[in-house]
């Protein structure tokens, strides 16, 4: 059994992350962190999980009672407390934060893609944790990276959930300004765009392109359905045969030959890919559901790979029909 504790867990993905754990059948969570809600019941903050936990949130740490902790924390935490905590030799780590995510001499993490970097992943102490944008683009475009076919800029379409917000309220996650509504944020500046090109150049070494990724705010809850569109030559079943091979041993992505949508993969940690040719250009459709695949249900799998444990173990998620 692996004993697990978590720090931040108040957010949205920290709450799908204790739901995948407290039913996954070889973990155990020993402690979930947050200072500022210490001493409450888990399920009055996540109350999606009465009747499922009894646990409560500590602001204590016992990092010496567990075997792996999960980081849910804001963007820069995590770095911090690695740097000013003394941690247990054999303690392992999942970051869902974008601390580590850039690979760099100065850390020991592992960028967390299974579908990329699986061995590694395997062997790994460190793992950070994929962006929910970047996860679902990168599927998109890692077979043709490692055919060497993205040598024009890819332009990237994509939208997201009001989850991908994060719980805290802002101007632009309100139900009144947010319903019945769409926006774009971050144009061509996504901070996701780095990790991307980091991955593609794994494969593909001569990867110079841009990434012209415009990003919009969705009136829905979760999810992210992307739309990519690539020039190249290759024919509609060049395409599908490259994908296919790519993903033939990968248990989490689905080359579907109908026109795919967001209902699909929500509540679960697939992510589905459509392919169509346009003249010249080849247009990819990916989606997965943003608190999942792109954050606690990719978290999960990984902890599967770095413990020697089936890969879908705690993972097999269904769809609402509906």
């Amino acid at each position: 059994m692996i004993k697990v504790g978590i720090i931040g867990g108040a957010g949205y993905a920290a709450g799908e992350l204790i739901r995948l754990l407290i039913n996954h059948p070889e973990a155990e969570i020993v402690f979930v962190n947050s200072i500022s809600n210490a001493g409450n019941k888990i399920a009055d903050i996540h109350e999606g999980l009465y009747g499922e936990t009894d646990l409560t949130f500590t602001d204590e740490l016992p990092l010496n009672q567990i075997d792996l902790l999960y980081f849910c924390t804001a963007h820069g935490d995590t770095k911090k407390f690695m740097e000013s905590h003394s941690l247990p030799e054999n303690l392992r780590i999942i970051d869902l934060s974008m601390d580590y995510r850039i690979t760099s001499n100065e850390h020991e993490f592992v960028y967390g893609l299974p579908e990329l970097n699986h061995y590694n992943i395997c062997q790994s102490k460190y793992v950070a944790n994929p962006g929910c944008f970047a996860t679902c683009i990168q599927l998109g475009l890692l077979p043709l990276a490692e055919h060497q076919l993205l040598n024009d800029d890819v332009f990237v379409n994509a939208i997201t959930g009001s989850t991908g917000a994060g719980v805290k309220p802002g101007a632009a996650s309100h139900f009144s300004w947010r319903n019945n509504n769409i926006s774009i944020y971050k144009p061509f500046s996504h901070q996701h765009v780095p990790e991307i090109k980091q991955s593609l150049k794994q494969l593909q070494k001569n990867f110079e392109v841009e990434i012209d990724f415009i990003p919009y705010r969705g009136d829905f809850p979760r999810g992210i359905f992307a739309t990519l569109v690539i020039k190249t030559k290759i024919s509609l079943d060049e395409a599908k045969r490259m994908y296919t091979e790519f993903y033939a041993k990968e248990v989490f992505v689905h080359i579907v030959d109908a026109n795919i949508d967001l209902k699909q993969v929500v509540n679960t940690n697939k992510c589905l890919i459509h392919l169509e040719k346009h003249g010249d250009k080849l247009l990819v459709v990916s989606c997965i559901d943003n608190l999942l695949k792109g954050a606690s249900g990719q978290a999960v799998h990984n902890m599967n790979l770095m413990f020697g444990l089936e890969e879908t173990m705690g993972l097999r998620l269904k769809p609402s029909a509906f």
